[in-house]
Parts: structure tokens; C-alpha cells; sequence
């Protein structure tokens, strides 16, 4: 039988390269669900070529767009976030991708697990603004959530067969971005256009800002913690600009294990959605004759400051780990818009961290309303920008 899938974020980098796993493999798999926010268009190509059986505009005011679009198509159509965490709850579903980004793809997460579904989840945000609560129901639900992030499946493949316990350490790989062994004095003038271009990676707008202030390995960090069931002082950064290696974990005997490849979201999207299986692929191979040699380096934590604010939140824990993410969704939309400077987003996210009341045991409703608390506060931070109009 296929295996039905719900993607939710479809639209995105992450969902339209698993819709092209999807294409490689069609008698394996069936898009039963798919979901967007905002690309009303490119939801309705994608439902009309695969003729899920509902889709999920999740931005109201796109419902009616969506709706008449496919008037002449058996796709049922729903709009919101709740109808989102009803259709993944569906017994026609079997699997989940969580592929929405930011903290928007915590509920419709939190309700696949609910009901019991196999989710992968591409959307980090999830675990570092809720991990606890997350791994908690995933446990209590015998579901195993399987990482898409290439540096959670490297972890999670170097894994597979070994004792929890045998573990020492893991290591993250970050490739430094592109503006690698800069200092801030040049960071000061840094403009998105640059900052969007990542030297390796083909991503989306966030997640490739994020990637420039390295806030994205701290992110990954917080991610490792619960996916893996980590001490904090068990996970580790390195910098290296090849991005072959993708992580490392070294054991209690002190061997380490790596698993490497080009750098290529396809390769774990396919893992996530058909393990334990491996599937032949057309992806292009790594051949060590490409590559004179591997570099590492220790990371800048004093230039690149997110990635020690995201370390501190991370030890810190309770909902501070839900304040670094929602500043920093808040600035890196803010710093697209040309409204901060790239690294007055540092300093924005440091003074919420501040500012807004730690909660050592937060439940799911307050870090709600940590959530909707630290985003007023940002706005309000931008808004005394010297950038902004």
C-alpha cells in the first residue's frame, strides 16, 4: 500500500522538494493532504497535479481564492489553523511532514502525534520552542519523530543501532554561512541581498538569515536536545565550509561516527519519509576527488552573538529557548524588510531574553502566551530601529 501523506508547508523548500521525492517514487507514495499560508497559487498548481484529498490554506483571507480555484476538482478545501489540526488527525493519513515554519507549526504537530501519526519534522521551531511537551506526547503515543533537518538525520542515522548510553557527545556541523570569519565592523553594513546568498545551501528566506547569524545551529542545538534526549553539555558546534560532513557523534570509547554527502535537502527529506528502507535515487554522488580537503574551525560565539544567546536559552531552559524564537522570527522578518540592521537583530533578541518573565515550567498555554507576549515586545523593539519606516 502507498504510504498517504499529509504535507503540511507544501509550498515551501522543504515541502515542494518532498513533493519531488513523491514524483521519483509514485508507487509509494500518495499526498493526501497539503497545506500552505500565504502561496494561494502554488497550493492550487500542487492540488490539482496531485489531487490530495483536502488541502489547508491556513491565512483565511486566502480561502476564497483557493476555494474557486479548484471549484471544478473533488478537493475539498478548509481554511485555519484548526482546520489544519483536524485534517492531520484523519485515518486516511499515515504519515505527517511538519515543514511550516516558525512557531505556527507547533499545534498542527503537537495534534499528528495526538492521533498517533508518523511524523517527520522539518519545522525545528517546534522542538526548541516546545520540546519537552513535544517528546513527552510522542512517548506517550510510542511514536518516534524522525528528523528531516540534515544535521538531525545525520545525527539520527549515526545512531541507529547504538545505545543511548554509549553516547558522549554530538557534534553539529555549520558551514559559517556566507559571511564566514567576518568581524563585526563589516557585518554592520550587511543588506539581505547579501545575507541571502548561502554559499552551500538552497533554503528559504528564514531559515538562510538564520543560517548567516548562526542562529540557526543554536536553533539546532535546543533541536538535538530533546530529539536525542541529550544533556546540554552533550552537544557541541563545529564550522565547516564544505558541508559534507553533516554531523558527528562521538561515543564513550571515543570514536566518532559521521555521515556525509553532498549538501542536498532531498537526500533527507527521502530518508525521513521511508525509513527504515533507503530507496535508490538519481542525486548527484559525493566523490572525494571534488574536494581537496576537509577544514573545521571552532565558531565566532562573539560575532555571531545568536548562537551563544541560543545556547544560553538552551541551559537556561523552561521558556526561554520560546523567547529566543519568537524575537527572532520577529527581527529576521523585520531585517528582510530592510527595518534592522544585521546585527541590531542580536541585540533585540538579547534584551527580550530580558525582559520578558522566565517561566522555569512553562505548560503549552504559557509558552502561548510567552509567544504572543515576546512578539509585541520585538515589534516594539524594531519599531525604535534607526533602519525603520
Amino acid at each position: 500500500m502507498k504510504k498517504r501523506l499529509a504535507i503540511l508547508g507544501s509550498t515551501g523548500s522543504v515541502g515542494t522538494q518532498a513533493l519531488g521525492v513523491v514524483d521519483a517514487h509514485p508507487d509509494l507514495f500518495s499526498v493526501e493532504i497539503l497545506s500552505a499560508h500565504n502561496n494561494a497559487a502554488l497550493l492550487t498548481e500542487q492540488a490539482i497535479k496531485y489531487k490530495p484529498n483536502a488541502v489547508v490554506v491556513t491565512n483565511e483571507q486566502q480561502y476564497e481564492q483557493v476555494k474557486q480555484a479548484l471549484s471544478a476538482t473533488d478537493v475539498k478545501v478548509f481554511g485555519g489553523a484548526k482546520a489544519l489540526c483536524d485534517v492531520v488527525q484523519w485515518e486516511s493519513v499515515d504519515m505527517v511532514l511538519a515543514a511550516i515554519v516558525g512557531f505556527a507549526g507547533l499545534h498542527s504537530t503537537l495534534a499528528a502525534i495526538d492521533a498517533g501519526k508518523q511524523v517527520a519534522i522539518a519545522n525545528k521551531e517546534t522542538l526548541v520552542v516546545a520540546g519537552e511537551i513535544v517528546m513527552q506526547k510522542a512517548r506517550e503515543k510510542n511514536i518516534l519523530p524522525l528528523p528531516v533537518d540534515s544535521e538531525h538525520s545525520a545525527l539520527f542515522q549515526c545512531l541507529v543501532g547504538e545505545r543511548a548510553d554509549s553516547v558522549d557527545k554530538v557534534i553539529l556541523t555549520a558551514s559559517g554561512g556566507p559571511f564566514l570569519g567576518k568581524k563585526p565592523n563589516f557585518l554592520v553594513n550587511v543588506k539581505k541581498d547579501h545575507a541571502l546568498q548561502h554559499p552551500n545551501w538552497s533554503m528559504g528566506a528564514k531559515i538562510t538569515i538564520d543560517s548567516a547569524t548562526l542562529m540557526n545551529k543554536g536553533l539546532e542545538m535546543i533541536e538535538a536536545k530533546w530529539l536525542f534526549e541529550l544533556e546540554n553539555d552533550q552537544i557541541d558546534v563545529v564550522i565547516h565550509p564544505q558541508s559534507i560532513i553533516h554531523s558527528l557523534v562521538q561515543f564513550k570509547d571515543g570514536s566518532l561516527k559521521a555521515q556525509l554527502g553532498l549538501p542536498d535537502m532531498k537526500l533527507p527529506i527521502q530518508y525521513a519519509l521511508t525509513f527504515p528502507q533507503r530507496l535508490t535515487n538519481d542525486f548527484k554522488r559525493f566523490d572525494f576527488r571534488d574536494f581537496g580537503k576537509f577544514t573545521f574551525e571552532q565558531p565566532d560565539y562573539k560575532t555571531f552573538r545568536n548562537l551563544a544567546l541560543a545556547k544560553e536559552a538552551m541551559y537556561k531552559g523552561g521558556n526561554a529557548t520560546c523567547i529566543l524564537n519568537a524575537a527572532n522570527e520577529i527581527v529576521v522578518h523585520a531585517f528582510l524588510q530592510n527595518k534592522v540592521g544585521f546585527l541590531e537583530m542580536n541585540d533585540i533578541i538579547e534584551q527580550a531574553l530580558g525582559d520578558i518573565a522566565f517561566i522555569e515550567h512553562p505548560s503549552l498555554e504559557a509558552l502561548e502566551q510567552t509567544d504572543a507576549e515576546t512578539r509585541k515586545l520585538t515589534e516594539r523593539l524594531v519599531k525604535n530601529s534607526q533602519l525603520y519606516s
